[in-house]
């Protein structure tokens, strides 16, 4: 494969190995080394991706697990979950205020769910992957990918309802 041909297949999902790194690793310096590497062990491996259907749940698969290793590993002992893609111009300093304070209860409650719905939400909401692609990135059935999206959801929007309601009701 050559370079030409390697940046027209890897270029189109960098971003998602980008914003999947930054979830789980929450610093952008972090996500950004680690979409860094991914991209190097990629290049590394291009002879052996020609044989792949699908190299984007390949890279995928490997971000997934270099971020699990980061994170496991005595360096990450100060790194944490965030995820801040919300922008919007236009809106009331009011609003994003608001908006800004969901965003951060959102991501406070997303760090204490259990790994694997953590990357199922991210993978399904964020990605918008489909559920098969979800399954073989994360190698489980197609139904325990939807019932852990299911029970991350429901843990995500009772917390947020709580808070919202502020004990009352």
């Amino acid at each position: 494969m050559k370079q030409e041909e390697f940046l027209d297949v890897v270029m189109p999902f960098k971003d998602k190995l980008y914003r999947l790194a930054k979830r789980l690793l929450v610093s952008a310096e972090e996500a950004e080394d680690a979409t860094q590497e991914i991209l190097l062990r990629l290049w590394a491996k291009k002879k052996v991706m020609e044989s792949y259907n699908n190299v984007e749940a390949f890279a995928m698969t490997m971000t997934k697990n270099f971020c699990l290793d980061r994170l496991k590993s005595k360096q990450a002992g100060n790194l944490k979950l965030v995820h801040s893609n919300y922008a919007d111009d236009n809106a009331s300093l009011q609003k994003t205020v608001e908006a800004k304070d969901s965003v951060d209860w959102v991501q406070r409650i997303m760090e204490d769910l259990p790994e694997q719905q953590k990357l199922v939400l991210q993978l399904r909401d964020v990605e918008e992957y489909d559920f098969d692609e979800i399954a073989n990135l994360l190698d489980m059935q197609p139904t325990a990918v939807r019932v852990a999206l299911s029970r991350a959801r429901k843990t995500v929007r009772e917390k947020l309802i709580k808070k919202h309601s502020y004990g009352i009701g």
